[in-house]
């Protein structure tokens, strides 16, 4: 049944023209803004289910699929907070305080070292304070030329470790020189840099700027991130963009772990489009994922997580099983999900994290609304992917997408942190310390004990088994 497709390693190293920006900034102003009011709602498309707000970026379109990408996130209501008996207002926006914070964030997730109360409180410092090793590589497309001042701002406010950050554009392709602005890939970066960061402290952030969304750059990206990475001696990437899946997608899982394989783990997004499967997600080499509703009582104290309406998960109508190795597709290199399927194609998602928009996490951005800077409830799996990516980090298991024998040089191909994740589902015990099975809500898929099309294997608690 576990059959490992043993094969020669060929670790293809070449050096891909890249150009690092070194920013300056200065201290921004800072204001609360409430979605669905002001300039940058105008912009956004109109609101969607259980009062959320998509982003004309988020939006998704089925002729895109294999040719642009779109990001994962969305506004949460204005003055909305989850509670379980349903959404309910908080007050005025210069008394909001439920946004999920850092220190709310490391205490529902068990984080080693996290500061500050467990009740979410924009106003009140805290978080993850150690951890993390290498680097974490996160690839978005576009420019926003504020995402280094974003950062020190937002680790300041919230007494976080300053960030060791670095931004990439990856112009090597000859798509650009420098990426042009989108307001709403802007705020994905302040989004996902922000949120790695919080999870995995020490791990130099990386922001890896694509020319365009189109799949051409996200890809050429996408090598940058890994040679990147590699660069550092390892650590992890992360992709909250995703699109339909498309013919012939399997050609291109090799971006995600096959060139740079040793002491990386890549992460894809969900998708925010309920039931059904995505890509990049859907590749085997990477973790997918999924999204959860974090329900607080009217005090505001935790009390349980169940599966985000809006996260994707399914299954793949392209990365079926096969015998014969191919780069991509499930087979025996790619096993992990054998005991819950057998021999049958991809399922995503493999983890999941708090996505929905009306239990979001606090962003500090100034991309979204032209250079003025605002806290924002953001969700979506977009949420997730970089949050995972960081806690995975953190748990410095250094696992990657390839085994490499030290005394012969030679090994095979394996998703060894989806191996990690899925080994767990039968030791009753350890799954049960080092996971938080979500078993309520519902994407229109079927969610339930243990692993499902929602969540995956649950969300993490601590570090153990990551």
């Amino acid at each position: 049944m576990q059959n490992q497709n043993w094969r020669h390693l060929n670790r293809v190293i070449v050096v891909a023209t890249v150009t690092l920006l070194v920013v300056s900034f200065s201290t921004f102003t800072v204001a609360q803004k409430l979605p669905g009011s002001g300039q940058a709602a105008a912009a956004a498309a109109p609101a969607g289910p259980h009062n959320w707000v998509t982003p004309a970026s988020s939006v998704e379109r089925a002729s895109d699929a294999g040719v642009r990408a779109h990001t994962n996130w969305a506004f949460g209501s204005a003055n909305g907070q989850v509670t379980e008996a349903g959404v309910q207002g908080v007050g005025p926006n210069a008394v909001v305080t439920h946004y999920e914070t850092p220190a709310s964030m490391g205490c529902v997730y068990a984080i080693p070292g996290h500061t500050g109360s467990c009740v979410p409180n924009i106003n009140s410092a805290g978080g993850p304070q150690k951890g993390g090793w290498g680097a974490i590589a996160i690839v978005d497309a576009y420019d926003n030329p504020y995402a280094a001042a974003e950062l020190a701002f937002f680790d300041t406010h919230f007494g976080l470790p300053a960030a060791n950050f670095v931004k990439v554009y990856a112009n090597g392709n000859g798509s650009c020189t420098t990426p042009p602005f989108d307001a709403g890939w802007g705020l994905e970066e302040s989004l996902d840099i922000e949120w790695a960061h919080v999870m995995a402290p020490k791990a130099t952030i990386i922001l890896v700027e694509a020319c365009s969304n189109s799949y051409t750059d996200l890809l050429y990206a996408e090598y940058v991130a890994g040679g990147q990475v590699a660069s550092y001696g390892g650590g992890d990437v992360t992709n909250s963009w995703s699109s339909g899946e498309f013919a012939g997608e399997t050609a291109d899982d090799l971006y995600f772990g096959y060139y740079y394989s040793a002491n990386t783990v890549y992460f894809a997004s969900a998708g925010d489009s309920g039931c059904g499967a995505g890509y990049p997600s859907s590749s085997p080499w990477l973790v997918s994922a999924g999204g959860t509703t974090v329900y607080r009582s009217p005090a505001l104290g935790f009390k349980s997580e169940g599966c985000w309406a809006g996260s994707g998960g399914g299954t793949s109508t392209q990365e079926t099983y096969v015998t014969a190795f191919t780069g991509g597709n499930t087979g025996p290199w790619a096993d992990y999900q054998y005991p819950i399927f057998g021999q049958a194609a991809r399922a995503t998602p493999d983890m999941s994290f708090n996505a929905d928009p009306n239990s979001g996490v606090v962003v500090y951005d100034c991309a979204y609304a032209s250079g003025t800077c605002y806290y924002w409830e953001v969700g979506g799996t977009s949420v997730s992917s970089p949050a995972l990516a960081g806690i995975v980090n953190n748990a410095a298991n250094k696992l990657g997408t390839g085994h490499i024998n030290g005394t012969t040089g030679t090994g095979y191909y394996t998703a060894e942190e989806d191996n990690l994740l899925y080994s767990q589902l039968g030791g009753k015990a350890a799954y049960a310390k080092n996971f938080y099975d979500v078993k309520t809500g519902s994407n229109g898929c079927t969610v339930g004990a243990q692993w499902d099309y929602c969540t995956g294997v649950g969300s993490p608690r601590a570090l153990l088994g990551k």
